[in-house]
């Protein structure tokens, strides 16, 4: 069976890897369980670029392999962007995000409704054996609400407000949140490219 190897130590990315990518035929591995481990440095410039700067690295080292990475994070337009690439390194890599989130609600605080809009962003950078490289793009638009709530999903969930469902990404069961999650998405996309190889 063909390995597919993705570079993340994330147990909850991990998770929601092997829900959406279950079924095609690959072994889905972590980095850690293929026994490799990289240190890319992410200074690309956008979402797309950091994910293949990863996934050239993590390929180096696991050259038969199919080597996924991924950069997401969230933008929020009141913050011109902000935190964006940076979402993972915001306030410092140690830095609970209940302390993020609680800096992003109090930087918003005044602003109305209908400019607190914000959407998840997630690419995903393929690197086949044969070299060639495939990237995908998963979007979630929404806005940013008042307070944390939910107790599902991870990091900037509790404070990602999707009005047409009426409730945060964390307010919602796993499997439901990988139907319309950025990264669910990209995914799905990423699936897509895989299954015409």
């Amino acid at each position: 069976m063909s390995r597919l190897i993705f570079a993340t130590g994330n147990q909850g990315k991990m998770r929601e890897i092997r829900m959406i990518m279950e079924g095609t035929g690959y072994e889905i591995l972590s980095m850690k369980e293929a026994g490799a481990n990289i240190d890319a440095e992410e200074n690309g410039e956008t979402f797309e670029e950091n994910a293949l700067i990863k996934a050239r690295a993590a390929a180096k080292l696991l050259p038969g392999d199919i080597v996924l990475a991924d950069d997401s994070g969230l933008v929020v337009d009141a913050l011109g962007g902000e935190p964006g690439i940076y979402s993972a390194r915001y306030l410092g890599t140690e830095t609970p995000y209940s302390v993020k989130n609680a800096n992003i609600i109090e930087r918003l605080e005044g602003v109305p409704d209908e400019k607190r809009t914000a959407r998840f962003v997630c690419a995903i950078a393929a690197v086949l054996p044969d070299g060639r490289e495939k990237v995908v793009r998963g979007v979630i638009e929404g806005r940013i609400g008042y307070a944390e709530r939910g107790e599902h999903g991870f990091g900037y969930d509790p404070i990602f407000y999707v009005p047409e469902l009426g409730c945060t990404t964390a307010e919602i069961p796993e499997e439901e949140k990988n139907e319309i999650s950025h990264r669910g998405r990209a995914l799905r996309l990423m699936r897509e490219e895989l299954s015409r190889l």
